[in-house]
């Protein structure tokens, strides 16, 4: 069996554990800082606007383009789905209007009369 203090393994990990802790304890006290937090509240802040600036941006591309922005697509998606539901509403009433009145089921639509012929065996029209 290997030696521990020799194992460049065993070497290596103590190391980098050493350096995490080291890490780790420099992170926590910068972070107990007021400046750190002001400074994370300002960074969040400036992502915040910018994004909000992009989303302006690309909506006027989006309209300049004549294309639909996430927004307007979200409202129409909406406005769909209450459209279906409502058609849903109205075939189950047709249903159940049709059922009381004694008729055929609303889902299977009337077909029209079969006017045409088949032709006949002698093999075709006289």
């Amino acid at each position: 069996m290997t030696d521990k203090i020799t194992d460049p393994v065993a070497l290596w990990q103590k190391m980098v554990g050493e350096m995490e802790k080291g890490f780790n304890s420099f992170a926590t006290k910068a972070m107990e800082t007021p400046e750190f937090s002001q400074a994370m509240n300002r960074a969040g802040g400036a992502a915040a606007g910018a994004q909000k600036q992009f989303g302006d941006l690309m909506e006027k591309y989006l309209l300049s383009m004549n294309l639909p922005s996430r927004e307007q697509m979200t409202g129409i998606a909406e406005r769909l789905q209450a459209i279906e539901g409502q058609i849903g509403e109205i075939k189950s009433m047709l249903s159940q209007m049709s059922a009381a009145s004694g008729g055929s089921p609303i889902d299977t639509a009337p077909r029209p009369p079969r006017t045409k012929r088949p032709p006949s065996e002698g093999g075709g029209p006289k």
